[in-house]
């Protein structure tokens, strides 16, 4: 079941925020706003959102989510480039979860690209 509050950050619903995207109502405007709706996937176990932008040179063919983790909260640290007027990003994180109930973090500075009009995540800088 999705979270009510949006596990991105913002200050909306799941459903009026990424869960608009997951579902394919909307597409990604930011490489910051797709950086925040793939840290919800991983939240909300959605492999197949993931997969799908994620660049086809650097996708694996699955993801391998593991249900023993849990993300809990994303900070976003630093954004560069990624907006409409730009093809590529970057967007420095850290995500926070809990591992078997104990809590842990990871930071990585993603690199974004459009493709086919389209915001996708191509890997770590």
């Amino acid at each position: 079941m999705p979270p009510r509050t949006c596990l991105c950050g913002l200050p909306a619903s799941y459903q009026d925020c990424c869960g608009r995207l997951h579902r394919g109502d909307a597409a990604a405007a930011t490489a910051e706003q797709l950086m925040r709706s793939r840290f919800t996937a991983f939240g909300v176990g959605d492999e197949a959102y993931l997969l799908r932008t994620w660049h086809p040179s650097t996708r694996p063919p699955r993801v391998g989510l593991d249900k023993r983790v849990k993300w809990v909260r994303l900070e976003v640290l630093e954004s560069t480039g990624g907006s409409v007027v730009h093809t590529e990003g970057t967007v420095r994180f850290r995500a926070h979860y809990l591992d078997r109930g104990r809590p842990g973090e990871m930071e990585e500075n993603s690199r974004f690209a459009r493709h086919e009009g389209r915001w996708v995540y191509t890997g770590p800088v």
